[in-house]
């Protein structure tokens, strides 16, 4: 079984942050015609009111990440230690089979043909077992990713029906932003406060 790692989960994560952030913001696509347009409405109306939040540092730093994170390792060992002893148990019975079949163990030819049967059959399980795994780890990273994006954006929209932000961007697409714009620690920090109430 291929493995999953934290940190195809956090680039996943902050793709599907951005493409979200981007949705609720109204920025929809990045034409230059919408970019002018907001650019007006800045100079008239006294300019925008933008913030950013490195959702990078908030996965990283955020308790119910390091949870969630340790709970889908925990299953995953669990998984492949389940998929591979069976696997193993598999080719020693092949193996076995194998030097039967060569050194003329079974009396008849039927009687080898049942015991290949069973083999492919149980090959077919563990394959199918395989699968089933793999999806199940998905399907779990997937809940995963999904429980932390739902966290996030729902504190991002507390703050911003406080603080009636214009933008809020996730900062892996700012190059250069002033510091009073980053709400990353507050976010984290309420974040995390939140999540240790909850599990009191």
């Amino acid at each position: 079984m291929k493995g999953t790692s934290l940190i195809v989960s956090i680039v996943l994560f902050v793709a599907v942050a951005v493409l979200y952030v981007l949705h609720f913001t109204g920025s929809g696509g990045n034409s230059p015609e919408i970019a002018e347009t907001n650019v007006g409405k800045s100079e008239s109306g006294g300019g925008l009111k933008i913030a950013y939040v490195k959702a990078d540092s908030v996965l990283l730093n955020y308790d119910l990440a390091q949870d969630l994170h340790d709970d889908f390792s925990k299953k995953q060992e669990a998984y492949t230690s389940e998929y591979g002893t069976k696997r193993q148990s598999f080719e020693k019975e092949a193996a076995a089979f194998q030097e039967k079949v060569q050194r003329g163990g079974f009396l008849t030819e039927q009687r080898a043909i049942q015991e290949r049967d069973r083999l492919l059959g149980k090959e077919q399980e563990i394959q199918k077992l395989d699968q089933e795994l793999s999806t199940k780890l998905a399907e779990l990273q997937t809940n995963n990713n999904q429980q932390l994006l739902d966290s996030l954006m729902g504190y991002i929209e507390i703050i911003n029906a406080q603080k009636k932000y214009d933008y809020i961007f996730s900062a892996s697409n700012i190059l250069v932003g002033d510091e009073a714009n980053n709400l990353t620690a507050d976010v984290l920090k309420a974040l995390n406060e939140r999540y240790s109430k909850a599990k009191e």
